[in-house]
Protein backbone atom coordinates (compact mmCIF):
# COMPACT_ATOMS: atom_id res chain seq x y z
CA UNK A 1 0.00 0.00 0.00
CA UNK A 2 2.47 2.46 0.79
CA UNK A 3 4.75 1.36 -2.18
CA UNK A 4 1.75 2.31 -3.79
CA UNK A 5 0.83 5.67 -2.83
CA UNK A 6 4.91 6.57 -2.75
CA UNK A 7 5.05 5.64 -6.60
CA UNK A 8 1.70 7.74 -7.06
CA UNK A 9 3.84 10.51 -5.37
CA UNK A 10 6.98 10.26 -7.35
CA UNK A 11 4.54 10.23 -10.86
CA UNK A 12 2.83 13.10 -9.77
CA UNK A 13 5.84 15.00 -8.52
CA UNK A 14 7.30 14.16 -11.84
CA UNK A 15 4.60 15.15 -13.98
CA UNK A 16 4.17 18.78 -11.72
CA UNK A 17 8.14 19.47 -12.71
CA UNK A 18 7.75 18.66 -16.64
CA UNK A 19 5.22 20.86 -16.45
CA UNK A 20 6.62 23.83 -14.78
CA UNK A 21 9.77 23.50 -16.58
CA UNK A 22 7.73 23.81 -19.89
CA UNK A 23 5.99 26.52 -18.69
CA UNK A 24 9.31 28.19 -17.62
CA UNK A 25 10.91 27.04 -21.51
CA UNK A 26 7.21 28.48 -23.38
CA UNK A 27 7.61 31.38 -21.36
CA UNK A 28 11.59 32.52 -22.06
CA UNK A 29 10.86 31.61 -26.12
CA UNK A 30 7.63 33.96 -25.98
CA UNK A 31 9.73 36.60 -24.06
CA UNK A 32 12.57 35.94 -27.32
CA UNK A 33 10.58 36.26 -30.22
CA UNK A 34 8.98 39.14 -28.94
CA UNK A 35 12.44 41.00 -28.30
CA UNK A 36 13.63 39.50 -31.27
CA UNK A 37 14.60 41.20 -34.89
CA UNK A 38 12.13 38.99 -36.38
CA UNK A 39 10.03 40.90 -39.27
CA UNK A 40 6.80 42.58 -37.67
CA UNK A 41 4.56 40.70 -40.37
CA UNK A 42 5.77 37.16 -38.04
CA UNK A 43 5.82 38.97 -34.79
CA UNK A 44 1.70 39.72 -35.90
CA UNK A 45 0.97 35.85 -36.61
CA UNK A 46 1.98 35.14 -32.94
CA UNK A 47 -0.86 35.58 -31.68
CA UNK A 48 -2.85 33.13 -33.41
CA UNK A 49 0.24 30.40 -34.59
CA UNK A 50 1.48 30.89 -30.45
CA UNK A 51 4.84 29.67 -31.63
CA UNK A 52 5.98 29.15 -27.97
CA UNK A 53 3.43 27.33 -26.77
CA UNK A 54 3.76 24.93 -29.96
CA UNK A 55 7.30 24.32 -29.05
CA UNK A 56 6.64 23.98 -25.93
CA UNK A 57 4.23 20.89 -26.30
CA UNK A 58 6.44 19.27 -28.74
CA UNK A 59 9.09 19.44 -26.25
CA UNK A 60 11.79 21.62 -28.42
CA UNK A 61 14.71 22.68 -26.55
CA UNK A 62 17.99 24.07 -26.86
CA UNK A 63 20.60 22.24 -28.75
CA UNK A 64 18.22 20.42 -30.65
CA UNK A 65 18.68 19.42 -34.13
CA UNK A 66 15.05 20.24 -35.88
CA UNK A 67 14.04 20.40 -39.83
CA UNK A 68 11.46 22.67 -40.50
CA UNK A 69 9.79 20.53 -43.57
CA UNK A 70 8.54 22.32 -46.32
CA UNK A 71 8.85 25.87 -44.58
CA UNK A 72 8.20 27.80 -47.71
CA UNK A 73 9.12 31.57 -46.37
CA UNK A 74 10.71 30.32 -42.87
CA UNK A 75 8.21 31.60 -39.82
CA UNK A 76 8.98 28.54 -38.06
CA UNK A 77 12.62 28.18 -39.94
CA UNK A 78 12.97 30.95 -37.79
CA UNK A 79 11.29 30.78 -34.63
CA UNK A 80 13.07 27.18 -34.35
CA UNK A 81 16.06 28.97 -34.71
CA UNK A 82 15.57 30.86 -31.73
CA UNK A 83 14.47 28.16 -29.43
CA UNK A 84 17.46 25.55 -30.17
CA UNK A 85 19.93 28.69 -30.10
CA UNK A 86 23.47 28.69 -31.09
CA UNK A 87 24.34 24.92 -29.90
CA UNK A 88 21.12 23.76 -31.65
CA UNK A 89 20.73 23.32 -35.80
CA UNK A 90 17.69 24.13 -38.02
CA UNK A 91 17.81 22.69 -41.24
CA UNK A 92 14.94 24.27 -43.57
CA UNK A 93 13.24 22.83 -46.15
CA UNK A 94 11.93 23.39 -49.25
CA UNK A 95 11.06 21.77 -52.64
CA UNK A 96 12.70 22.94 -55.74
CA UNK A 97 9.92 24.50 -56.85
CA UNK A 98 9.36 26.65 -54.16
CA UNK A 99 12.90 27.71 -54.11
CA UNK A 100 12.26 29.34 -57.87
CA UNK A 101 10.21 32.10 -56.42
CA UNK A 102 12.26 35.34 -55.73
CA UNK A 103 10.44 35.95 -52.53
CA UNK A 104 10.77 32.98 -50.81
CA UNK A 105 14.70 33.05 -51.46
CA UNK A 106 14.55 36.66 -50.00
CA UNK A 107 12.92 35.54 -47.02
CA UNK A 108 15.15 32.33 -46.46
CA UNK A 109 18.31 34.23 -46.56
CA UNK A 110 17.44 37.02 -44.78
CA UNK A 111 16.79 34.92 -41.61
CA UNK A 112 20.26 32.90 -42.05
CA UNK A 113 21.91 36.07 -42.09
CA UNK A 114 19.75 36.95 -38.52
CA UNK A 115 20.62 33.06 -37.57
CA UNK A 116 23.43 31.24 -38.62
CA UNK A 117 22.17 28.03 -36.84
CA UNK A 118 20.26 27.42 -39.82
CA UNK A 119 20.86 25.05 -42.89
CA UNK A 120 19.32 25.26 -46.26
CA UNK A 121 17.74 21.84 -47.84
CA UNK A 122 16.38 21.86 -51.00
CA UNK A 123 15.32 19.08 -52.61
CA UNK A 124 12.10 16.84 -53.34
CA UNK A 125 13.30 13.81 -50.08
CA UNK A 126 13.59 11.41 -52.71
CA UNK A 127 16.43 12.30 -55.45
CA UNK A 128 19.24 13.80 -52.88
CA UNK A 129 19.92 17.28 -52.91
CA UNK A 130 19.74 19.79 -55.49
CA UNK A 131 23.84 20.71 -56.40
CA UNK A 132 22.63 23.94 -58.55
CA UNK A 133 22.64 27.54 -56.37
CA UNK A 134 19.57 29.67 -55.68
CA UNK A 135 20.56 33.25 -55.11
CA UNK A 136 23.14 33.72 -52.40
CA UNK A 137 22.18 30.87 -50.54
CA UNK A 138 24.06 28.18 -52.11
CA UNK A 139 27.30 28.02 -49.85
CA UNK A 140 24.92 26.76 -47.34
CA UNK A 141 23.11 23.76 -48.65
CA UNK A 142 23.16 20.66 -46.50
CA UNK A 143 22.83 17.02 -47.98
CA UNK A 144 20.53 14.97 -46.00
CA UNK A 145 22.13 12.22 -45.52
CA UNK A 146 24.61 13.78 -43.05
CA UNK A 147 21.23 14.17 -41.06
CA UNK A 148 20.11 11.00 -41.28
CA UNK A 149 18.92 9.24 -37.79
CA UNK A 150 20.57 12.32 -36.04
CA UNK A 151 17.73 14.31 -35.75
CA UNK A 152 15.84 15.46 -32.73
CA UNK A 153 12.43 16.62 -33.99
CA UNK A 154 10.96 17.42 -37.39
CA UNK A 155 8.08 20.15 -37.93
CA UNK A 156 5.69 20.47 -40.82
CA UNK A 157 2.82 23.46 -40.70
CA UNK A 158 -0.10 23.36 -42.79
CA UNK A 159 1.24 20.50 -45.33
CA UNK A 160 0.26 17.35 -44.72
CA UNK A 161 -3.14 17.63 -46.39
CA UNK A 162 -1.67 18.04 -49.87
CA UNK A 163 0.33 15.29 -49.59
CA UNK A 164 -2.52 12.90 -48.18
CA UNK A 165 -4.65 14.47 -51.13
CA UNK A 166 -1.85 13.34 -53.90
CA UNK A 167 -2.54 9.82 -52.42
CA UNK A 168 -1.63 7.28 -50.12
CA UNK A 169 1.72 6.37 -52.14
CA UNK A 170 2.58 9.94 -51.78
CA UNK A 171 2.04 10.64 -48.17
CA UNK A 172 3.32 7.36 -47.06
CA UNK A 173 6.58 8.19 -49.19
CA UNK A 174 6.58 11.75 -47.27
CA UNK A 175 6.48 10.47 -43.60
CA UNK A 176 9.05 7.33 -44.46
CA UNK A 177 11.55 10.51 -45.50
CA UNK A 178 10.85 12.35 -41.96
CA UNK A 179 10.71 8.47 -40.18
CA UNK A 180 14.34 8.51 -41.55
CA UNK A 181 16.02 11.95 -40.44
CA UNK A 182 14.82 11.39 -36.96
CA UNK A 183 16.62 10.02 -34.35
CA UNK A 184 14.70 6.45 -32.34
CA UNK A 185 12.55 8.76 -30.23
CA UNK A 186 12.36 11.50 -32.39
CA UNK A 187 9.47 14.14 -32.48
CA UNK A 188 7.46 14.44 -35.56
CA UNK A 189 5.13 18.07 -35.05
CA UNK A 190 2.16 18.33 -37.53
CA UNK A 191 -0.07 21.04 -37.88
CA UNK A 192 -2.77 20.98 -40.02
CA UNK A 193 -6.47 22.95 -41.26
CA UNK A 194 -9.22 20.69 -39.00
CA UNK A 195 -11.67 19.22 -41.10
CA UNK A 196 -14.63 17.27 -40.02
CA UNK A 197 -16.76 14.56 -41.56
CA UNK A 198 -19.41 15.64 -43.76
CA UNK A 199 -17.30 18.02 -46.28
CA UNK A 200 -15.15 17.80 -48.76
CA UNK A 201 -12.13 18.33 -47.13
CA UNK A 202 -9.90 17.50 -50.41
CA UNK A 203 -11.34 20.43 -51.80
CA UNK A 204 -11.39 22.76 -48.60
CA UNK A 205 -7.49 22.03 -48.00
CA UNK A 206 -8.48 20.21 -44.68
CA UNK A 207 -7.61 16.78 -42.92
CA UNK A 208 -9.22 14.78 -40.17
CA UNK A 209 -7.85 13.79 -36.83
CA UNK A 210 -8.52 10.77 -37.73
CA UNK A 211 -6.93 10.71 -41.22
CA UNK A 212 -3.83 12.34 -39.96
CA UNK A 213 -3.21 9.83 -37.47
CA UNK A 214 -3.89 6.85 -40.24
CA UNK A 215 -0.78 7.82 -42.15
CA UNK A 216 1.28 8.33 -39.29
CA UNK A 217 0.24 5.17 -38.04
CA UNK A 218 0.86 3.62 -41.28
CA UNK A 219 4.60 5.29 -41.45
CA UNK A 220 5.48 3.72 -38.09
CA UNK A 221 4.62 7.10 -35.75
CA UNK A 222 3.15 6.74 -32.61
CA UNK A 223 0.31 9.31 -32.15
CA UNK A 224 1.49 10.56 -28.37
CA UNK A 225 -0.72 13.61 -28.20
CA UNK A 226 -3.07 16.11 -29.57
CA UNK A 227 -3.14 19.40 -28.53
CA UNK A 228 -5.87 22.65 -28.70
CA UNK A 229 -3.76 25.35 -28.44
CA UNK A 230 -4.20 25.96 -32.17
CA UNK A 231 -8.12 25.53 -32.01
CA UNK A 232 -10.31 27.92 -33.44
CA UNK A 233 -14.12 27.45 -32.44
CA UNK A 234 -15.46 30.23 -34.89
CA UNK A 235 -14.42 28.16 -37.57
CA UNK A 236 -16.86 25.47 -38.62
CA UNK A 237 -14.78 23.77 -40.59
CA UNK A 238 -17.44 24.31 -43.82
CA UNK A 239 -14.83 27.13 -45.93
CA UNK A 240 -11.92 26.63 -47.94
CA UNK A 241 -8.65 27.50 -45.61
CA UNK A 242 -7.88 30.39 -47.24
CA UNK A 243 -11.23 32.12 -47.42
CA UNK A 244 -10.95 35.53 -46.20
CA UNK A 245 -12.86 35.59 -43.77
CA UNK A 246 -11.19 32.96 -41.61
CA UNK A 247 -8.27 35.75 -41.65
CA UNK A 248 -5.71 33.41 -42.15
CA UNK A 249 -6.87 31.32 -38.66
CA UNK A 250 -8.47 28.12 -39.03
CA UNK A 251 -9.07 25.76 -36.70
CA UNK A 252 -6.03 23.59 -36.70
CA UNK A 253 -4.57 20.02 -35.65
CA UNK A 254 -1.66 19.68 -33.43
CA UNK A 255 -0.10 16.52 -33.19
CA UNK A 256 2.89 15.17 -31.52
CA UNK A 257 3.94 12.11 -33.05
CA UNK A 258 7.09 9.87 -32.23
CA UNK A 259 9.66 7.53 -33.84
CA UNK A 260 9.57 4.33 -31.42
CA UNK A 261 12.83 3.67 -29.70
CA UNK A 262 13.59 0.27 -31.13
Amino acid sequence: MFRNVLNAFIACTLMATYATSALAQESGLAQQLSNSDRPEEDKERDSTRKPAEVLAFLGIDEGMTVVDLFAIGGYYTEVLAIAVGPDGRVISHNFPRLMSRESVVESIRARRDRHDNIEVLVNNLSDGVQTAKIADIGPHYTDPAAYTGRVDAVITALNMHDFVRYGEETAQALLASVYEFLKPGGVFGVIDHRGVDGYDNEALHRITFEELSEQLEKAGFVVEAESDILSNPLDDHSLHMRDESLGRNTDRILVRARKPVQ
